[in-house]
């Protein structure tokens, strides 16, 4: 089953409200912000690494990046990096490459969601596909997900903020 209608009954049979959003085509969370005209802290942006031997999926606003070394410290590992196209492609492939929605535990891959995340009231994420994003509450989306809430996030760039 296409991740869009999995994630849309898992939404459903949890009584969760959320708004799916068909878009044009847009390959980064930084675009999808741009092509729905939504500030880009509220979409979160979904970020594979691998901790020493296990992949964990990283959630924080578009408009950042993942500090890896204060993710290493976070997770008390020796080793972090970004996960390959290839890894990912094989941990999601009912997504198109990218875009894989911020809800980890729908694929047994631990969560989590940087601080910034937390402090609006709700999120817009892709939902596997270039043209498909859903917003929800916050809120709705940790009490089915709960994900650790660190800090991870390092200051995004001028040409990215």
């Amino acid at each position: 089953m296409p991740i869009l209608k999995r994630l849309q009954s898992y939404l459903d049979a949890n009584k969760i409200p959320y708004e799916l959003v068909n878009h044009q085509k847009a390959y980064t969370a930084h675009d999808v912000a741009q092509v729905l005209a939504v500030p880009g802290k509220l979409v979160a942006k979904v970020v594979m690494v691998k901790a020493d031997n296990y992949f964990i999926m990283t959630v924080l606003p578009s408009t950042w990046r993942v500090d890896l070394k204060r993710l290493r410290d976070e997770l008390d590992v020796r080793d972090v990096r970004l996960a390959t196209e290839s890894e990912i492609a094989n941990l999601f492939p009912d997504c198109q490459v990218g875009t894989m929605p911020p809800f980890g535990n729908l694929y047994g891959v631990e969560v989590y969601v940087d601080q910034l995340l937390t402090e609006d009231e709700s999120i817009v994420f892709e939902a596997g596909t270039y043209v498909g994003a859903m917003k929800l509450r916050y809120k709705d989306f940790a009490d089915l997900v709960r994900p650790k809430v660190a800090v991870f996030h390092h200051e995004p760039s001028k040409i990215e903020g």
